[in-house]
């Protein structure tokens, strides 16, 4: 046993392992919450002009598609497919379109209320604003406002996207949404803050260089009481709706373009190159100029029109053998290449976000009901996660208008009790789902509640 001891003690100290220095990484972030959100604005609204502006102010790769240069003389037309408004635009009609309202239990007076409150604030389109913005932005918040001017009755709701929103958390809960709004003033800009909390209304008002000065100083807000507005702390009259988590803001909602639009950028290149290279391939018309079309008054040569008469002049063959002929040049254009890009480019930008058939593009031609609905799978995830979104902050947002037209009227706050449906996207013929429901009916594995659930849904 020594000798083994002995051997142990001599392998330890020749056999020295050192543990790793600590090291490290610094990543420079490109752009903060609000430039990010102006850039995704862009995307979205989908000017060729305006995304070559916004490329060649940030300071990217020089490779990417709309930063990059043209060689003098080299020129090509940058094109944008529109593809990211197609995208959210579809996904919020979805959403909007399978909306059936809300319902209430046990208060009709109740309901009365919100639906004339709906109505009166056009709450199908504010609805598809929000979605919109959580979409392209990631986050935002529904203000309820009075104003006697407008509405003597009934709120007023106002949805605020996230670069005009900021939110207060204690242990990672929303306890105070700040809605930030700027003015002109006498040719000076100023910053509003409202601070909506459980039971308060605060403002403050800032000037450009960041000082304080009293919330009601300026035309615009002068109707502002300096104290604000105190009610019962067990409602806030400002509802958060924040769209996933996004993963390099923290506390800020995600949004479908964070990690695509470099895809988007691809895609762009890929459709303007096959324009480019089919504007490079028209058909060229070579005249000799004795062949060349003349003016028959005058006996002059019909210039060229760039529209209908294109053509190329050549010189006269004056050889022996010689023969004054017309010759048209048809260059080949590699479409299948340009096809094959273009849709995994195409591709790329959809994965994980919306299937190709809810755009109604069907690259593989297959009609029957299953292929149908295996293909819009993707559509129906990301209409879920939205579906629980709206969900979550629908019930708060009339909470919210209810308590707060209680609060207005001096009537007893009584938080309503509700339910939000939405019916159903992409589900198979009602026929196929009867035939199934009556076999697992048959079969005793279904109660009848179930079966009218599984046939009617929300639908009644």
């Amino acid at each position: 046993m020594g000798l083994i001891n002995n051997v142990r003690d001599k392998l330890r100290s020749f056999l020295r392992i050192e543990p790793p220095q600590q090291s490290t990484i610094t990543i420079q972030q490109n752009l903060d919450y609000y430039a990010n959100a102006a850039k995704n604005r862009i995307w979205y609204r989908g000017n060729s002009y305006e995304l070559s502006q916004l490329y060649n102010q940030l300071d990217v790769s020089p490779t990417i598609f709309w930063k990059a240069s043209c060689t003098k003389g080299m020129e090509i037309r940058k094109i944008h497919t529109g593809l990211p408004k197609l995208i959210v635009d579809t996904l919020s009609n979805i959403i909007i379109n399978d909306f059936n309202g809300v319902d209430f239990i046990n208060s009709d007076t109740q309901k009365e209320i919100w639906d004339n409150t709906y109505k009166a604030n056009k709450g199908d389109k504010l609805l598809h604003k929000c979605i919109k913005d959580m979409l392209v932005v990631g986050d935002g918040a529904f203000k309820i406002t009075f104003d006697e001017s407008i509405d003597e009755v009934y709120p007023i709701i106002e949805f605020y996207p996230g670069e005009n929103v900021e939110y207060t958390r204690v242990r990672g809960r929303i306890t105070e949404v700040i809605f930030v709004t700027e003015y002109i003033d006498n040719k000076e800009k100023y910053t509003l803050k409202e601070h909506y909390g459980y039971g308060y209304i605060k403002y403050r008002l800032y000037r450009e260089n960041g000082d304080e000065i009293p919330p009601n100083s300026i035309e615009q807000t002068k109707w502002i009481d300096g104290k604000g507005v105190a009610f019962d702390e067990s409602i806030m009259l400002a509802v958060p709706c924040i769209f996933g988590d996004s993963e390099q803001y923290k506390g800020r909602g995600g949004n479908i373009f964070d990690g695509k639009t470099d895809d988007f950028d691809a895609l762009d290149e890929a459709w303007s190159q096959w324009m480019d290279a089919l504007r490079a391939a028209r058909s060229k018309s070579y005249i000799p100029e004795c062949l060349l079309p003349r003016n028959p008054d005058t006996g002059m040569i019909i210039k060229p029109n760039a529209f209908d008469n294109r053509y190329i002049s050549t010189n006269n063959d004056m050889s022996e053998t010689g023969c004054n002929k017309i010759t048209l040049d048809q260059p080949n254009i590699p479409h299948e290449s340009y096809l094959q890009t273009y849709i995994t480019a195409l591709d790329l930008c959809l994965q994980g976000i919306i299937s190709p058939s809810t755009l109604g593009i069907d690259v593989k031609k297959m009609d029957n009901a299953e292929a149908q609905r295996e293909k819009e799978k993707t559509t129906l995830y990301t209409r879920g996660n939205l579906v629980q979104l709206v969900e979550e902050f629908m019930p708060e947002l009339v909470k919210a208008v209810i308590c707060g037209y209680q609060i207005w009227h001096e009537l007893d706050i009584i938080p309503p009790t509700v339910a939000i449906n939405f019916g159903e996207y992409a589900n198979p013929s009602f026929e196929a789902v009867v035939e199934t429901v009556t076999k697992a009916k048959q079969g005793g594995i279904m109660s009848t509640e179930s079966c009218v659930e599984e046939l009617y849904g929300d639908s009644k």
